[in-house]
């Protein structure tokens, strides 16, 4: 390797040494988490049907508990780990005697019954075969969604342990294969088109990768331009992963399985605008809505590559391609300053801060007001191998 070649690692490579040494127990708590047989998962439908039955059995009007997930007084934050649902959380009660609730009643006891079965069967079914069994009872395939969740939640069993699958919208690419559960060969190197995430990660097995980093693309658009420009095999030998936005469930979990896997340093790059640094935090700290999976869905060595709001100043991008915050922005912007894992990270609250100051936010886009190629050709190289990132 020409001494070129091994200075434009060095700084990754001193950031992975760096990591390594700071990997805790994380890794095993995962695995005990997924080591829940399905003789436990039945026992505790059982244990859910049998307090329906005794309330019937005393003429009790049955009762369903189900943690709160939309609160933030729910939730703890530890930095090794991320947003945690407390162990004290309250919860939202649902009635069978009420007219308010009684319909979400039936959908959770019909919904609990399909997973019953699967488990039982060793059989999976997608939240949306779930939804089409009864179109009537659940209204929405979004009704179906939350109360999968709220499921995993009441039960404290991984969503991935209750045979439910979701269908994934994130893409991935470069130097990464394995196999899929059912022995599929997957090369996210082999075309220029990018591969599906796996609706199924914990049955990949196999990941053989030579890559450098992994780097969480925020935007569809964002990820096919770098794809287009063939970034992964020009620059630097990668992977690059997108959730298309507000990532999905399966999104979240591929990027802690190549961690995990690989132990490599994860880069993310946002736009310089709140709900970027949202997305990129729900990636790094996790969400309220998740926040009882935070062990196997955050990922908290995620680092901030760009777009940094003092990038935007220090390549003195051209204003007519700045946007003004709006109303919502500078509100999302405040709560996020609030956030414990913000308060936490002093370089992330310096930009956020330069951001609310400047009243200004940019898209990756506006990198090609420099040069149409500046993103691909200057901006990332010269962020990865000088260690532009916080």
């Amino acid at each position: 390797m020409s001494s070129n070649v091994e200075n434009m690692f060095h700084e990754i490579d001193k950031l992975r040494a760096q990591l390594l040494s700071d990997v805790g127990v994380q890794t095993d708590i995962q695995r005990a988490e997924e080591e829940i047989s399905h003789r436990e998962i039945l026992s505790r439908i059982e244990s859910v049907v049998l307090r329906i039955v005794t309330n019937l059995s005393k003429d009790e009007a049955p009762v369903l508990e189900i943690p709160n997930r939309s609160s933030w007084a729910n939730i703890s934050f530890e930095s090794a780990i991320g947003l945690q649902m407390s162990s004290r959380h309250s919860v939202t009660t649902i009635r069978s005697d009420s007219p308010v609730s009684v319909t979400k009643f039936a959908q959770i006891l019909k919904i609990l019954s399909v997973i019953y079965r699967l488990v039982q069967s060793n059989s999976y079914a997608t939240k949306r075969d779930i939804y089409y069994n009864n179109t009537q009872l659940f209204r929405s395939q979004t009704t179906v969604d939350n109360i999968v969740d709220d499921i995993s939640c009441m039960l404290k069993v991984p969503r991935r342990s209750l045979h439910v699958l979701a269908t994934s919208k994130g893409l991935i690419s470069g130097d990464l294969c394995y196999l899929e559960e059912d022995g599929t060969r997957i090369d996210c190197q082999s075309s220029s088109a990018a591969v599906p995430v796996s609706s199924h990660i914990a049955g990949i097995r196999n990941i053989v990768s030579s890559a450098k980093f992994v780097l969480i693309v925020e935007k569809d658009a964002t990820f096919q331009r770098l794809l287009d420009d063939d970034f992964c095999t020009r620059f630097f030998p990668c992977i690059m992963i997108t959730g298309k936005g507000v990532p999905d469930v399966n999104s979240r979990l591929m990027v802690r399985k190549l961690w995990d896997t690989l132990h490599i340093p994860i880069f993310a790059l946002v736009d310089a605008d709140p709900h970027g640094i949202e997305i990129m935090c729900i990636y790094k700290y996790g969400s309220v809505a998740m926040s009882f999976e935070a062990h196997s869905l955050t990922v908290p060595s995620v680092m901030w590559l760009g777009l940094l709001p003092s990038d935007l100043q220090r390549l003195r991008v051209p204003e007519e391609a700045l946007i003004p915050l709006t109303r919502r922005d500078e509100n999302k912007l405040c709560s996020l300053l609030k956030r414990p894992y913000i308060t936490s990270q002093t370089d992330w609250q310096k930009e956020l801060e330069l951001m609310q100051q400047s009243k200004l936010k940019a898209e990756i886009q506006s990198l090609a007001a420099i040069a149409p190629d500046f993103l691909t050709s200057i901006y990332l190289p010269n962020k990865l191998r000088y260690g532009g990132w916080i």
